[in-house]
């Protein structure tokens, strides 16, 4: 074995997104730009000879062959043990409880976590900090800074790794441990759940469907769903790992999860329906006929905490992302606990979860999460909303109605534009940012202008801030219209449109949300002028 010094190029594209650099497999595949992200992270992250790191992705198309090249570099560039997943698998979650538990200096992460995988889909890797967290922003700029100047990176020339073998293996001077993937957090989540209260629920006439989408999560769902609690074995739907992902879009939604939407509003359908993404870290939760917004989900586990044993003892506060709806804002205030509001993106949660000031946090897109990791978390997710149905011996809907009517009820709806031409996307955002002035105190209908402007953060831990994350046009009612260029696609730009309008009046509690929302949502059609300027009719996807 010999370590090789290759020559390369910079690539100016890999800029960490959200979370990470996604990009299409192709792109990953050409000469160099792979080992070219890997050593500016190697370069950027002043790791220590003999530094440990923890390894595995979603197992999506051309997971395997990165992590060999990922081993071989680690090894070259003075890393001491390396554990990696089992067949390279390790959910996003999943991740970060190793890497916590094993108390390493950090982990690289394989995924694209929702966007679409196989050979002509994408392909993203990111590095997670020692909290077993996203990398800051600092640190994500210091990586897109060294890939900027690369001029070379250090391989090991050696054979592959055996992969599909528990065990343990040497690479150069580096210990390669290949470990199960599922254990330790299934173990974590027995930890934080009354397993005994979800078994004897399942136990019951109490049927549950959860959809892996072909994704990371099925073994995971196997061992703890089926396992563990004692779910039968076609509670599970699409629970093998596929490099494609069976053809799908990994998003748990109403759009992208039709087998398990029309499962759970059939005539028969079961009692709780669920899926999560490509690497596990978002959720979907369904009633029978009854969906549930990911903005609810979050207050709806703020509000009944204390049914769950490793939140018992009360929840130091809560976070949300700023487009998702302050549903939870009036859960915390009822608790007397403080509520923060950040950009979109974990890493923003990591910070506070570290400081001790927050329990419970989530996002609009899907993803909840707590203290237990730094990453959000699917499959806890669905643990914990079956803890709560089985201390309340209620439906999902029964739960969500009931908290509507103590809370009143935060309508809630997202409109995504997928694909659009950057340049369409940018300028509505830019038409937008040049009628703040003129929006001020403008009245649409109902609707009055309150205030308009570019979200800026100011993290509370560190003092650091972010500007221009999302454009917010809030109404004297507090309803209020979000307008954002997502971070996590990998073709033309993803323009989301985010209604938010609050009613506490239970008779109206019935109405679906986009027939709650309608005027507000030909308002931001009109503010925003998206028709005209991408000249997209419908949104590609409403949630």
């Amino acid at each position: 074995m010999s370590i090789r010094t290759i020559s390369t190029q910079p690539f100016l594209d890999q800029k960490p997104g959200t979370s990470g650099l996604r990009k299409k497999v192709s792109a990953f595949q050409k000469p160099h730009y792979l080992e070219n992200f890997v050593q500016a992270i190697f370069n950027s992250i002043n790791a220590p000879k003999g530094a440990m790191l923890v390894l595995g992705g979603d197992g999506r198309y051309y997971n395997r062959p990165a992590i060999q090249v990922i081993l071989k570099m680690a090894s070259a560039n003075g890393f001491g043990k390396i554990l990696v997943g089992q067949g390279g698998i390790l959910s996003t979650p999943a991740a970060s409880c190793v890497i916590r538990k094993y108390k390493t200096f950090g982990g690289i992460i394989l995924s694209a976590s929702h966007n679409p995988g196989g050979p002509d889909g994408d392909f993203g890797i990111k590095f997670n900090s020692s909290n077993g967290g996203p990398a800051t922003e600092t640190v994500t700029e210091a990586i897109f800074s060294a890939s900027k100047i690369i001029g070379q990176y250090q391989l090991l020339d050696t054979p592959d790794v055996e992969l599909d073998t528990i065990g343990t293996s040497k690479l150069g001077d580096m210990i390669v441990e290949v470990i199960d993937p599922v254990s330790d957090y299934a173990e974590l989540m027995e930890s934080l759940f009354d397993f005994a209260a979800i078994r004897n629920l399942l136990a019951g006439d109490f049927r549950i469907k959860f959809d892996a989408m072909h994704a990371v999560t099925g073994p995971y769902a196997a061992e703890i769903l089926q396992y563990r609690l004692g779910a039968p074995a076609e509670s599970l739907m699409n629970a093998v790992p596929l490099e494609d992902f069976g053809g799908g879009h990994p998003d748990p939604n109403l759009t992208y999860a039709p087998e398990l939407v029309k499962t759970m509003y059939a005539d028969n359908a079961p009692d709780f329906g669920a899926a999560s993404d490509g690497d596990g870290d978002r959720n979907m939760i369904l009633g029978k006929q009854f969906f549930v917004t990911p903005s609810d989900s979050l207050a709806i586990l703020a509000a009944n905490a204390s049914l769950v044993p490793a939140y018992k003892g009360g929840l130091a506060g809560v976070a949300r992302s700023m487009p998702t709806s302050a549903a939870v804002d009036r859960v915390a205030r009822a608790m007397n606990i403080p509520c923060f509001e950040t950009p979109t993106g974990w890493k923003f949660f990591g910070n506070l979860m570290d400081a001790g000031k927050v329990t419970l946090c989530g996002e609009e897109s899907f993803g909840t999460g707590s203290n237990h990791v730094r990453e959000k978390d699917g499959l806890w997710a669905v643990l914990f909303w079956l803890n709560i149905i089985a201390a309340r011996d209620q439906s999902v809907e029964a739960i969500v109605r009931e908290h509507w009517a103590h809370f009143g009820r935060n309508v809630y709806s997202r409109y995504d534009y997928e694909g659009l031409p950057v340049e369409d996307a940018q300028g509505v955002m830019r038409h937008l940012q040049a009628s703040f002035q003129s929006l001020a105190g403008a009245n649409f209908g109902k609707y009055t202008v309150k205030l308009c402007d570019d979200f800026s953060y100011t993290d509370p831990v560190d003092g650091s801030v972010s500007n221009g994350q999302g454009i917010r046009i809030i109404f004297t009612d507090d309803s209020r219209i979000i307008v954002r260029l997502s971070g996590t696609g990998t073709e033309g730009a993803t323009l989301r449109i985010y209604l938010e309008a609050y009613d506490p009046e239970v008779a109206n509690h019935h109405l679906d949300a986009q027939q709650a929302l309608a005027e507000l949502i030909q308002v931001a059609l009109k503010i925003t002028e998206l028709k005209q300027r991408t000249g997209r009719e419908e949104p590609t996807v409403i949630t």
